[in-house]
């Protein structure tokens, strides 16, 4: 179990409850059941401003933000809110995740759990924003393209989505890395590829053991898994994520 006791949660409540959420997130809450859904937050270009989990508690909606995205999570919706009935009623007490995968398992209220091991959450794909992702990037960039929905109604920031969607032509992709040798890799390290010098940078790493494992945007002419990089004069293969 992983502690979850800092993040941030919101009760959304009010009879637009579902088209308000359905309309500013990439999450299809209309189709929501008892599992729940992540996905994200766009401006109107389409970058990421938040990520959320969503779920249902009766007929409430859940929603879940890591502890640096609270309060700009709710800043956002409120700043959308005009003439919606809707409210944000902010949840507090323990909270954690029971699972392996961070991505699919749920979040449970209470007690439990120990502090997320940063070398699984880098084999997990798991993000952190401001440090994986931040408002400079798509979602399609990123694990959360595989929540994407392309088949529910209009959200801001779908636009730009789509239409990368339909060119199938992203630029770059976050992939993961196992580098040789345990000693620290740093963030903004440039990764090599024999078909582009610069073919993109780290955002963050780990050791276990007697390597490094890493994140990091890697260009789309280098980001094939198996393929081997350089990092810091390291070598690297290319995962998938997650691996």
């Amino acid at each position: 179990m992983i502690d979850r006791s800092g993040w941030g949660r919101l009760r959304v409540n009010g009879g637009d409850r579902v088209r308000f959420l359905q309309g500013l997130t990439t999450i299809n809450i209309e189709t929501l059941d008892v599992a729940p859904k992540w996905g994200a937050i766009l401006s109107p270009k389409g970058r990421v401003l938040s990520i959320v989990n969503v779920a249902r508690d009766g007929e409430a909606l859940i929603v879940t933000t890591e502890p640096a995205l609270t309060d700009k999570t709710r800043a956002v919706l409120e700043k959308y809110a005009v003439m919606d009935d809707v409210t944000f009623e902010p949840i507090d007490g323990p909270l954690h995740q029971a699972g392996d995968d961070p991505w699919t398992a749920p979040f449970v209220g209470g007690a439990g759990g120990s502090p997320e091991d940063e070398a699984a959450r880098i084999r997990a794909g798991f993000l952190r924003y401001g440090v994986d992702v931040d408002e400079d990037h798509f979602p399609f960039e990123t694990p959360l393209a595989r929540f994407l929905d392309y088949t529910k109604g209009c959200y801001v920031g779908q636009e730009p989505i789509f239409r990368v969607h339909a060119q199938g032509n992203s630029a770059k992709a976050l992939r993961g890395f196992s580098i040789e040798g345990a000693a620290p890799i740093a963030a903004g390290a440039v990764i090599k590829h024999p078909a582009k010098d610069n073919a993109g940078a780290i955002t963050s790493s780990a050791i276990a053991g007697d390597h490094v494992v890493a994140l990091g945007y890697l260009h789309r002419t280098a980001w094939d898994a198996g393929a081997t990089v350089q990092i810091d004069g390291r070598a690297a293969i290319v995962h998938e994520l997650p691996w």
